[in-house]
C-alpha cells in the first residue's frame, strides 16, 4: 500500500477545508467517480470532525493525522487522534426510535455504510476507511 497523502493539523474545525482539497486532489489524480468520491469525502469529513470533536475535545494542542493509501484499486483513509479512545461497541444505534433525537452514534453509522470497511485501532483513537475505486 502506498502512502499519497498525509496531514497533520490541530483540533480546530477550519481545518476541514484541508481534508476536502487533499480528497479533491485524490479524485484528480485517481480518477475516483462521482459516486465514490462522494462517499470519501463525506465519510473522511465524519471522521475527521469526530476526532476534532470527540477526540481531542477541540484541544488546539492535539493534532490529527489524516493519511491516504492507494493499493491496486484500493484506497485507504486513516484519521487518528490524540484522544482517550471509545469503544465503539457501546455507541448507540441512531436508527432505533428510542435514540431518534440522540446525535451520539450518526458519524460512525455514516461511515459503516459510506465506506467498503471500516475500522477502529488504538482503542479508538484511529478510524480507517476503506473504498474500492471499481
Amino acid at each position: 500500500m502506498k502512502e499519497i497523502t498525509q496531514l497533520i493539523f490541530d483540533s480546530n474545525l477550519d481545518n476541514i477545508a484541508k481534508v476536502e482539497q487533499a480528497i479533491e486532489d485524490i479524485k484528480q489524480n485517481y480518477t475516483i467517480t462521482d459516486t465514490i468520491y462522494g462517499n470519501v469525502m463525506i465519510a473522511s469529513i465524519e471522521a475527521v470532525t469526530n476526532a476534532i470533536e470527540h477526540g481531542n475535545s477541540f484541544d488546539n494542542t492535539k493534532n490529527v493525522f489524516f493519511k491516504a493509501y492507494i493499493c491496486n484499486q484500493s484506497l485507504k483513509i486513516s484519521v487518528e487522534d490524540e484522544g482517550c479512545g471509545f469503544d465503539v461497541d457501546t455507541l448507540p444505534d441512531p436508527t432505533t426510535i428510542e435514540n431518534k433525537g440522540n446525535p451520539d452514534g450518526r458519524g460512525v453509522f455514516l461511515m459503516r455504510h459510506l465506506a467498503d470497511d471500516i475500522k477502529f485501532e488504538n482503542n479508538g483513537t484511529r478510524v480507517e476507511l476503506f473504498f474500492r475505486l471499481n
